[in-house]
């Protein structure tokens, strides 16, 4: 399918999807907001994708949500709608590792669909930051809570309170980031980083973005119980029979994902 906002591709085992409006910052408009959907929801069912990458290039990321856009949203129930069906709440229930590849400005809800992702690797030209509140609004499409998580309610509330902007090497300090390369190694510690979870067992690579997801959420004594069910599942799985046949012959593990 071809996109108009985006460019998606696909490669042994990995699907990058690049942001594609570089004359707007890569701004998130309606229709990349449709696009997002529509990509995420195909890639759910593409068993060639085992592992998703977003990238918006060396000088955005995206700077934000289109004041366009902003100014479309003329009602708290518009508000209300377009903000609960936000893709990036997709993203962030795709049941495949994510990993978001940040350079440039991630700001608004650029950050928040870099949040959406499972690890964040930036280059050391990154700015983040979730400025809403300089416009009257905080973020909708799960900045305060998924921001929260992250880096700790204090460091949370401070970057929400105030709408500070934040370089790459203090957004590593607080957990924000994985990591931070410069500009030029981005892409490549990117793919590096998702060839190698390409290469893990896909069925406990879902088991265990799931369990990690919804355990957070949970009592600890709910979420040990989960997590045991699930590690007994994955016995039945010739997944685990290959990586422990593989294990104990000193061999590489021919995994299918079964």
């Amino acid at each position: 399918m071809d996109y108009s906002t985006l460019v998606f591709s696909k490669d042994k085992g990995v699907g990058t999807i690049t942001l594609n409006r570089p004359k707007q910052k890569n701004a998130i408009n309606d229709v990349m907001i449709k696009e997002l959907s529509d990509l995420i929801k195909a890639i759910a069912v593409d068993d060639e994708v085992k592992v998703v990458i977003v990238t918006g290039g060396t000088e955005y990321f995206a700077a934000g949500a289109d004041i366009n856009l902003v100014q479309s949203v003329d009602s708290p129930m518009k508000a209300y709608d377009f903000s609960r069906t936000s893709p990036i709440s997709d993203l962030d229930k795709l049941e495949k590792p994510s990993i978001a590849a940040i350079s440039g400005f991630c700001l608004g809800g650029g950050l928040e669909l870099a949040l959406a992702c499972d690890l964040r690797i930036a280059s050391d030209s990154s700015v983040l930051g979730q400025p809403e509140i300089n416009l009257g609004i905080i973020p909708g499409s799960g900045g305060t809570q998924r921001l929260t998580r992250i880096v700790g309610m204090a460091k949370a509330k401070e970057l929400l309170y105030t709408g500070d902007i934040i370089n790459a090497a203090e957004a590593h300090r607080i957990g924000l980031v994985n990591k931070v390369v410069s500009v030029d190694k981005l892409m490549d510690e990117v793919n590096k980083m998702a060839a190698k979870m390409a290469g893990k067992p896909a069925m406990a690579m879902k088991v265990t973005k799931v369990v990690v997801n919804a355990g957070i959420n949970m009592d600890l004594e709910s979420a040990l119980k989960m997590e045991s069910q699930s590690f007994a599942l994955l016995f039945s799985t010739e997944d685990k029979t290959e990586g422990v046949a593989a294990f104990l012959e000193k061999r590489k593990p021919n995994f299918k994902g079964k």
